[in-house]
């Protein structure tokens, strides 16, 4: 039996992968992956597999980079490990 958690976020993943790629996806994907109160302040853009994230404030940015790795694992999860391979953050 595979507990809900995990059926519900695979499911999702699944349905977000299936969407074009899009500005919106990504922001889509990052909000589900650092939750709404870190998505309200800062904005993503995916380029060539590097996700840019930029902080309204900078002091956001140690927050940011201290959860990378974790963050990194959820947005391919959500996204696909071809299409996200590195975060990189700016102020």
């Amino acid at each position: 039996m595979v507990p809900i958690q995990h059926f519900a976020g695979s499911v999702l993943a699944e349905l977000v992968r299936r969407q074009p790629a899009s500005k919106e996806r990504t922001s889509f994907a990052w909000s589900l992956a650092v939750g709404p109160a870190l998505a309200r302040v800062t904005t993503v853009e995916l380029d060539q597999g590097v996700l840019a994230v930029r902080a309204k404030d900078r002091r956001w940015i140690p927050e940011i980079e201290r959860a990378r790795d974790v963050v990194l694992q959820k947005m391919q999860q959500l996204l696909g490990r071809d299409e996200v391979k590195k975060i990189k953050t700016r102020h």
